[in-house]
């Protein structure tokens, strides 16, 4: 009795906390009343407009949320209100343009506070010089010159996971099973973990941390938001303990400096000497790793889905994987010679970024009251751009709900319509990883199998990710070349 009061009380007081953010921002605006702000809704108090955006996210029909009040108010730009927070919404190639352009100028990033609060120290919350710092850092690390390096390894963990959990299956659920695949990667890449115990011991955490790291920053038992701490404590603990050995076995010289991103961090000084700290290193490996196997087993889940219902471009891609595999003696890894090969596989994953985001978006924040499109933007103000109101432009990509991969031949789409990355200086520092940990699976998993779905129409839904509502269950076929 005693404890739900207690629970009661802490609802109560996490409740006025929410009510009194709100009613500060909300003053905020109006002292604005003069200025010509975007027009929008601002919804019901504290919850805004959430639930209907929510509901939307859970249709995966994000792009409807977006097009109907741009309709509505301004298809430039439009305010709505999010997770306890008034959004101004950026819409388009110019809205991608502005945003991206004007980092450290007019804007910064802007995250909502959960995502504040679970990734703490990482580079998603750093802005400014120390943001380009910390940003740089990580991408000498992540980019392609040294990626190349890691390609072998990234076949051969492809073909141990296709021979451990798929040879000799009639069907496999999609989204679980390439997870094992994406979260080993990742793992063995930024951790060099390879025991399968150690490896389920820390992703049984992950899933509790997704789950909360989008919405209401409500910290009692109980809710999603509380769980994703709980998660994310567990797993800096985790890598906490591989932190201590890693540093005993550096000073020992029983590992290389170079053997993974831990390693990097704790033996590499930033331009201006200095060394990341413990916690700094914990955060970002633990945004990496969400980031490096989460967005990949969304973007994959999707691709095996189209190229079930798509047969014809399955051939086209299979037809250039086999070109390459051919070319290659038996057990020969492949090399970074071969991924430059795979074009036409490479635009169908893009039209399949395009079509099926993993993510829909991501903040900003104004630094400085600015005007865009004829309305005042005021300092402090929260931001918002998205993937939908561009890839689904009718005048960007005719007929936007037809799969047509010729669209990415030459130069591709116009500056800013395609985003699935973001762009400018906060560009997902994974894209590379990304699109080599995309084309070495669909590599592999071609030559190997066909496969058509057991829920054809299977629905995709964002929570907050893109993911198959029945996990994408399929029934293989073995190839007999």
């Amino acid at each position: 009795m005693e404890l739900t009061k207690l629970l009661v009380m802490l609802a109560i007081l996490a409740l006025f906390i929410l009510c009194s953010h709100f009613i500060t921002k909300i003053v905020k605006l109006r002292k604005h009343q003069n200025l010509n702000l975007p027009p929008g809704r601002l919804g019901w108090p504290i919850v805004g407009e959430t639930f209907e955006f929510l509901r939307e996210m859970a249709e995966c029909n994000i792009v409807r949320f977006i097009q109907q009040r741009m309709d509505k108010y301004d298809s430039r730009v439009f305010m709505t209100s999010l997770v306890g927070d008034p959004m101004i919404v950026f819409c388009g190639p110019s809205g991608n343009k502005f945003l991206f352009s004007n980092e450290n100028k007019n804007v910064q990033v802007g995250w909502p506070t959960s995502v504040r609060k679970l990734l703490r120290s990482s580079l998603v919350n750093k802005v400014g010089d120390e943001a380009k710092i910390t940003r740089r850092l990580l991408m000498s690390f992540l980019n392609p010159e040294a990626l190349r390096n890691y390609l072998p390894k990234m076949d051969s963990i492809a073909q141990h996971h296709l021979n451990t959990h798929w040879e000799g299956k009639e069907q496999v659920v999609v989204y679980s099973t390439v997870k094992i695949y994406t979260f080993h990667l990742a793992c063995s890449l930024f951790l060099s973990i390879e025991d399968s115990i150690q490896l389920s011991r820390l992703s049984s955490n992950f899933g509790e941390f997704l789950k909360g790291i989008i919405g209401f920053p409500i910290n009692l038992p109980g809710t999603r938001f509380h769980r994703a701490m709980k998660a994310a404590n567990a797993i800096r603990e985790q890598i906490k303990m591989i932190i201590k050995k890693r540093k005993a076995d550096l000073e020992e010289k029983r590992v290389s400096p170079t053997q993974d991103l831990l390693s990097h961090l704790l033996v590499t000084p930033d331009t201006s000497g200095r060394f990341m700290t413990e916690m700094e290193i914990i955060d970002n490996i633990l945004l990496l790793l969400f980031a490096g196997h989460d967005t990949s087993r969304s973007v994959l889940s999707s691709l095996m889905k189209y190229l079930a219902e798509l047969p014809e471009v399955y051939e086209l891609a299979l037809k250039e994987q086999l070109e390459i595999s051919q070319g290659k003696e038996a057990g020969q890894l492949l090399e970074w010679e071969d991924v430059q090969k795979m074009k036409y596989s490479w635009n169908v994953a893009s039209e399949v970024m395009r079509l099926s985001p993993s993510v829909t978006g991501t903040y900003r924040e104004a630094i400085k009251d600015f005007t865009y499109a004829d309305y005042n933007i005021p300092k402090g103000s929260k931001l918002h751009w998205n993937t939908g109101s561009s890839h689904m432009d009718p005048t960007l990509f005719p007929n936007p709900e037809t799969f047509d991969a010729s669209r990415f031949d030459g130069a591709g789409p116009a500056p800013f319509s395609y985003v699935p990355f973001g762009g400018g200086p906060r560009m997902c520092i994974g894209q590379e990883f990304a699109r080599l940990e995309i084309l070495v699976f669909m590599h592999n998993v071609m030559k190997r199998f066909k496969w058509d779905l057991v829920n054809p129409g299977e629905k995709f839904k964002y929570d907050p990710m893109l993911e198959p509502e029945r996990g994408l269950p399929i029934r293989l076929q073995p190839h007999h070349f």
